[in-house]
């Protein structure tokens, strides 16, 4: 009977964590999979010896004030597993918390497996190293990553992205003249681009008063400030429902970042705005290697959607892109949309379940 352990340490680890421990159950109902995870994973049939709720925060002081809990946690960890020692540990993203666990025990001669590569092709490219030293193998969800682990010469499998699993291409849309606003879910993100986004969405009814403006926020941390702000505008507003008005949207105005691949795999023209801090800026713009930001654009690895980055992310920019957008002929940009859709469906948890067990068995 082969051991499996696993650390997913965020809610979205312990959501991909759920479909792979499932199917790799599917695969051989005899494996014994134990670790720090989720309710999800806990139901798919993963044996919780750590719940995931001691290490999922966000944010650099949260992260400073749980420190001597997280290091007491991962040491924890290496301790158990050092001690029981399985046939294989796979690492669930949070590379920050992961990394030292999968170093730690691949120097025993226990296998590791990252399962999702930080985003090391396009930023801190310095963390290779600490990759190399860490994982047997690491499973991508894009097949650029693959091309770039080759050439640093590690291990590397395109498996497939599970959202594309989770979204289908709409087919025949029909002009709604709804213009969706997504600026985000961390809060400063929001804060940023959530005035110019109304400043733009301002210029777009003066231009085409027959538009209708629908904001999605991702939660309602920031209802209250998004509402007063909107004030007499003529902008609707919802929580935690923008897969449903993405669906009827003609274009959408979106942070950079996951929503923007979520609305290339349901086929939705869109602007992709990207701001932070001077400082954080400054540090980010040395650090980027990727000549794209937006994750359409990176896997075609050409400009498919504008990006508007910093101090171009403005509301005259934005509207004169948006109304750009809505007055053209948008179904070459939906066929490449489609085309990133068959290109990422793979079944991925299927794919990584049947790779697991036989990098197991190797």
């Amino acid at each position: 009977m082969a051991r499996i352990a696993i650390s997913a340490a965020e809610t979205s680890g312990d959501l991909i964590g759920s479909a792979l421990v499932e199917a790799l159950k599917a695969q051989d109902s005899s494996l014994q999979i134990e670790g720090l995870c989720g309710v999800k994973m806990q139901y798919a049939g993963c044996d919780k010896r750590w719940d995931m709720s001691l290490v999922n925060v966000m944010g650099f002081t949260e992260v400073l004030k749980k420190l001597p809990a997280l290091l007491k946690l991962r040491k924890a960890i290496i301790q158990h597993f050092s001690t029981h020692k399985p046939d294989v540990f796979i690492g669930i993203d949070a590379p920050d918390f992961n990394f030292v666990i999968e170093r730690k025990l691949k120097k025993q001669g226990i296998k590791t497996l990252h399962f999702i590569s930080p985003s090391v092709w396009a930023w801190r490219q310095s963390r290779l190293k600490k990759i190399k030293k860490s994982s047997d193998l690491v499973l991508c969800l894009f097949p650029f990553e693959v091309d770039f682990y080759k050439r640093h010469n590690q291990r590397a499998v395109f498996v497939g992205h599970p959202l594309a699993e989770k979204l289908t291409p709409r087919r025949a849309h029909i002009a709604s003249q709804e213009i969706l606003l997504m600026p985000g879910s961390r809060t400063g993100e929001v804060k940023r681009l959530l005035p110019e986004l109304l400043a733009a969405a301002a210029i777009m009814a003066k231009n085409t008063p027959s538009l209708a403006f629908h904001l999605a926020l991702a939660n309602d941390d920031l209802l209250a400030w998004a509402t007063n702000l909107v004030g007499n505008q003529s902008v609707a507003i919802s929580v935690g429902q923008a897969h449903i008005h993405m669906q009827r949207a003609d274009l959408v105005l979106v942070a950079s970042g996951t929503a923007a691949l979520e609305l290339a795999l349901v086929g939705v023209p869109m602007v992709v705005v990207y701001k932070l801090s001077p400082l954080s800026y400054f540090i980010a713009s040395r650090l980027i290697k990727s000549p794209y930001i937006s994750l359409p654009n990176v896997i075609a690895n050409k400009s498919l959607v504008p990006e508007l980055i910093q101090d171009e992310a403005n509301a005259d920019n934005i509207a004169t892109q948006a109304l750009k957008i809505l007055k053209s002929d948008q179904t070459e940009l939906v066929t490449a949309f489609n085309q990133i859709h068959q290109s990422l469906k793979l079944n991925a948890a299927q794919e990584s379940a049947k790779l697991i067990i036989d990098f197991i068995n190797e």
